[in-house]
């Protein structure tokens, strides 16, 4: 996902590739950092850490306790921090790093084609500019909303962030139903894919909500009535709601993690 912003800036012309400078431990990104940058690639940090203006630190969470320990020498508090680690908290952040100026943002596996959604929030010392300009880095990828609470992006982690898997899910349930049905996996996929982007194209060109358009599909006694029904009977918005809240909860859990190595 950090390559991913990278790509994004630089294709919108908001970063020169000689400004873009990437530290990865994995000697097979090189050729993908050719892509975004002229300089090499850095597989250890070092001076250059701290010569930057933003620093966005895309690592598992897990990793960044270590991750941390290796460029806090170099960094200095005036530097920007972007973070877009699912459940580690700007406290946290802040903490290992020493550095107050954080952005943390969550975005999610559309930016690859700059459709994506990044919800962020922001600390007290950063700036109105320097939340405007990070809007700016950010928009690069997709679409972005500002909140001024941070555990509303542990809430988007589980809606926009995990999101796309549970699209993809329905999607496979599709497929395979179609499939079951005589369809050839083929025209299974054909089916679900053009249902699925006609039907957003639908609700992005018209003034409805998804319960209007629902309606609209149903006919009294109709096929699609008959799936709702079973829907409903089986409590599917329930269970979609649990599984969101779990996914809202594992980034709490994961934050909680982080807090755990001070």
């Amino acid at each position: 996902m950090g390559m991913t912003y990278g790509q994004g800036m630089v294709n919108s012309n908001v970063v020169r590739p000689a400004n873009v400078y990437v530290l990865d431990k994995s000697e097979e990104k090189r050729a993908v950092v050719g892509k975004i940058s002229t300089q090499p690639m850095f597989t250890e940090p070092g001076e250059y850490v701290g010569e930057v203006d933003l620093i966005i630190l895309s690592v598992k969470p897990q990793d960044f306790s270590r991750l941390s320990e290796s460029i806090k020498p170099f960094l200095n508090p005036s530097q920007l921090v972007l973070s877009i680690m699912a459940g580690v908290s700007m406290k946290d952040i802040e903490f290992h790093l020493g550095i107050p100026k954080i952005i943390r943002a969550m975005p999610n596996l559309p930016a690859q084609v700059g459709r994506g959604m990044t919800v962020f929030t922001t600390s007290a010392e950063v700036s109105t500019k320097e939340i405007l300009d990070a809007q700016n880095l950010l928009n690069t990828t997709g679409k972005t909303l500002y909140t001024e609470k941070e555990d509303m992006v542990d809430a988007a982690t589980a809606i926009s962030g995990s999101g796309p898997a549970f699209v993809f899910y329905y999607m496979q349930s599709m497929i395979e139903g179609a499939e079951r049905m005589g369809f050839t996996p083929a025209e299974a996929l054909l089916l679900v894919e053009q249902t699925f982007a006609g039907s957003l194209q639908l609700f992005q060109h018209h003034n409805l909500n998804c319960k209007d358009w629902i309606s609209r599909v149903s006919s009294r006694g109709g096929t699609t009535e008959a799936a709702m029904k079973s829907f409903d009977m089986d409590h599917v918005n329930a269970l979609i709601d649990k599984g969101l809240e779990e996914a809202r909860k594992r980034a709490v859990e994961l934050s909680k993690e982080v807090g755990e190595t001070k």
